[in-house]
């Protein structure tokens, strides 16, 4: 790729091999800082305060983060000895301020560093990343970082362990790690690999006064075929919600990795069963698992990340956080109010900036919902339901250069019929593609589109989501070699209407 160049938020230029270099600027700031060798504990107060002051507080806008990003952290470890000895960078080889540096340089408000466990990684956690975290924070304080980790979900696939922030974050996750992580006990113990360990992490999370999240990585990666399913199941997502559905909350739609292409990789790293469109076949599929879930009455969300280990321009096959993938969250800038709604559901995802805002609102009796919540409306045989949606074209250019544009935008919906006897199940045979729309079907209103559909004599409970493209594909095919930057797509979490 061309050595182009990207208008920073300040309005000047730098070209990409230039802010390749940049970044490496993060290690020197972190060694050459005074607060490198700072207090902790006057650390670790410091967010708080900047938080609070980084502006009105009362609003909640869409606010774009990345919940799934390494550092050299994700490192390795010399089990001939013992403890075993942890050694940085094996894996992942950037800071954590580095990370945070270019999380802001892309316009995130929020991201959060995941590294890998192993064993003993507790300590290394507690010990060694959480101080570099706390320096971070106050480095970098326009970008709110959740401490957590790349957890080793028992009989899983990797996840989230999202900490909320709050003073004893720190030990709250030594405790989960130590515990829990199937990869974190010395020697090893095959009796965390099992699926009744994961349901009794997810309940011991569920009792904690300060609640954690848990979102699922990758989650067909490993899976061989369409709906052949590898380590992740819809039989264990469907038994950890049932535990723990305000821990246990969705999975990654659009995982990380997505600049393999550009090195000649899958994208996502996806080498037995391609994604579609950059999506998890879990997700890009109408009518299948997330649909499935969904027709349930789960609230169980989607997400996009960067999973960021080594930049695609220094031979891996990654973006920086929010470079490319972007997951949007409904708040204010503030730890708690972005937790609240990524466990809420006040979420949409996108690729490649094609749009930087999405609204998708139900209303029908004089009642509305947005996307994550429920209109609830009187019963009746049947009702009109009308479908706004709204959403701004991005204005600028994207970090590849280019002006994306938006060809068309999809409304699905699906019926909600309550749980499934077949814990198995990842169809929904009622979801389907109800409307398409082009740019002849949108208005312009101010800075964003508007689109208005009425969903004539609707019966009974049901979803509706929304999803985009700037491809002509009518739906996403399976990915190649094409560059991600050619194939964009955004996503909308649902909003419900049930009927009372």
């Amino acid at each position: 790729m061309k050595d182009q160049n990207i208008e920073d938020p300040e309005g000047s230029a730098i070209s990409r091999r230039r802010l390749v270099k940049y970044a490496g600027l993060g290690a020197t700031l972190v060694a050459a800082s005074p607060l490198a060798t700072g207090n902790a504990a006057w650390a670790e107060g410091d967010p708080e305060r900047w938080s609070e002051n980084r502006g009105d507080s009362r609003n909640r806008v869409w606010r774009a983060g990345d919940h799934h990003v390494h550092s050299e952290y994700s490192g390795e470890f010399d089990t001939s000895t013992n403890p075993p000895k942890f050694s940085k960078g094996a894996d992942a080889v950037y800071p954590i301020v580095t990370n945070a540096i270019m999380a802001k340089y892309f316009g995130l408000s929020w991201a959060m560093c995941t590294d890998h466990g192993g064993p003993t990684h507790s300590k290394v956690n507690l010990e060694q990343a959480y101080p570099d975290l706390l320096r971070s924070r106050v480095l970098v304080p326009e970008v709110l970082q959740f401490w957590g980790m790349e957890f080793d979900a028992p009989a899983l696939d990797h996840h989230t362990l999202m900490i909320p922030h709050h003073a004893d974050e720190a030990r709250q996750l030594f405790e989960l790690e130590s515990r829990f992580a199937k990869h974190d006990a010395f020697p090893a113990d095959p009796g965390r690999d099992t699926e009744a360990k994961m349901v009794e992490f997810l309940k011991t999370a569920k009792g904690m006064r300060q609640k954690p999240l848990v979102i699922a990585h990758h989650a067909a990666r490993s899976a061989t075929g369409l709906g052949v399913y590898g380590q992740d199941t819809p039989r264990e997502f469907r038994n950890g919600n049932n535990a723990a559905p305000e821990i246990y909350v969705g999975f990654e739609g659009a995982p990380g990795h997505q600049a393999g292409p550009l090195n000649g990789g899958a994208r996502g790293g996806y080498g037995n069963h391609p994604t579609y469109g950059g999506f998890d076949q879990m997700t890009a599929r109408v009518g299948g698992l997330w649909d499935s879930l969904l027709g349930e009455g789960r609230r169980w969300w989607i997400t996009a990340t960067s999973d960021s280990h080594v930049h695609w321009t220094r031979g891996g096959s990654d973006f920086w956080p929010g470079e490319y993938s972007k997951t949007h969250v409904l708040a204010r800038q503030d730890y708690a109010d972005i937790m609240d709604g990524l466990r809420n559901g006040r979420i949409w995802v996108g690729t490649g900036d094609l749009i930087t805002s999405l609204d998708v609102t139900a209303s029908t009796q004089g009642r509305s919902a947005t996307t994550g919540e429920t209109l609830t409306v009187s019963r009746r045989n049947r009702t009109d339901v009308d479908i706004e949606i709204r959403f701004r074209p991005l204005e600028g250019k994207n970090a590849n250069g280019d002006h994306p544009e938006v060809r068309r935008v999809d409304l699905i919906t699906g019926q909600v019929t309550g749980p499934s006897s077949n814990l198995d199940a990842d169809t929904n045979p009622t979801t389907k593609v109800v409307a398409r729309f082009g740019p002849r079907d949108w208005r312009r209103s101010g800075r964003e589109y508007v689109i208005r559909h009425t969903l004539r004599n609707v019966e009974g409970d049901f979803y509706a989501r929304v999803r985009g493209t700037s491809t002509d594909e009518a739906e996403p095919l399976a990915d190649g070699k094409e560059s991600p930057w050619e194939d964009l797509w955004f996503y909308s979490n649902p909003v419900f209407v049930q009927y009372r």
